[in-house]
């Protein structure tokens, strides 16, 4: 069984984030990380081939930089990696970036099983998955808290805020886990050193479909659903209470709660 699992470059959470006069994300400084919702995604891959056999891709696309994402997923035990990366992509909205993983799909072979994780940190859109599974024309299951293939069927287990839900469909098919599926390994010595060894395809846009680099930024405003028409920075906060401690802190936060009814 062929598994591809996406995963995305993404601006590390504790660092300053800001958009640029385009609207996209200010990258310029390379604090940059394998998204780490999409390390559940692919520990759950590596978890199904040691079930059923099989190959595990870890597929990405972004810029040059974002190799570091998959050689990352490439220590937690995925075979193979590829990146497309192309200058024409970049500005994706999330039913583009669909579009174009299809399209990179296809081109490396087609896959059994799509994973991906549930959102990515810098956006949380939570739409790539399922944009995905409608360019693939396959089944699309999200937010999978357990997962098993058998007899060509993938078998999901969603638990939601009041009730568990199973759900099972046929392969091909596009299935986000959520961070409920499993507790991502932490990648060993060896493991590392062996991911420098596995192989790492780039693309570009041409290598994939005719008029894929349309989806970019450069024609945003024909091919994209969303685009970003403003933004302006978070104002500082001005509420903020500031005590000293001088053994009192703890009675003044609990007065400041109460005058507040927030307790």
């Amino acid at each position: 069984m062929r598994i591809v699992v996406t995963v995305k470059d993404v601006p590390d959470i504790s660092g300053a984030r800001q958009l640029g006069a385009d609207g996209r994300l200010v990258r310029d400084d390379g604090d940059s990380t394998l998204n780490e919702l999409d390390e559940n995604a692919v520990q759950a891959a590596v978890d199904l081939r040691a079930a059923t056999g099989g190959e595990v891709v870890v597929l990405s696309i972004g810029p040059s930089q974002a190799v570091s994402a998959v050689r990352r997923a490439l220590q937690l035990g995925a075979d193979r990696g590829v990146l497309v990366s192309d200058e024409t992509l970049a500005g994706l909205d999330a039913p583009a970036t669909g579009v174009a993983l299809a399209a990179a799909i296809a081109a490396d072979g087609g896959a059994d099983l799509v994973l991906c994780g549930m959102s990515a940190t810098d956006g949380m859109t939570s739409v790539v998955p399922g944009a995905l599974a409608a360019a693939l024309g396959v089944p699309a299951v999200t937010l999978a808290a357990a997962l098993e293939v058998t007899d060509g069927r993938v078998m999901v287990r969603r638990e939601l805020a009041d009730v568990t839900e199973r759900v099972e469909v046929d392969l091909p098919a596009v299935v986000s886990v959520s961070d409920q599926v499993n507790e991502p390994a932490v990648p060993g010595f060896k493991a590392i050193l062996g991911a420098r060894k596995k192989p790492v395809e780039r693309l570009d846009a041409a290598a994939l479909a005719p008029g894929l680099a349309a989806l970019g930024l450069a024609a945003a405003d024909l091919t994209a659903r969303t685009r970003v028409v403003d933004t302006h920075l978070r104002p500082p906060r001005t509420d903020q209470v500031l005590v000293d401690d001088d053994g009192t802190a703890g009675a003044t936060l609990a007065a400041w709660l109460v005058d507040r009814h927030l307790v």
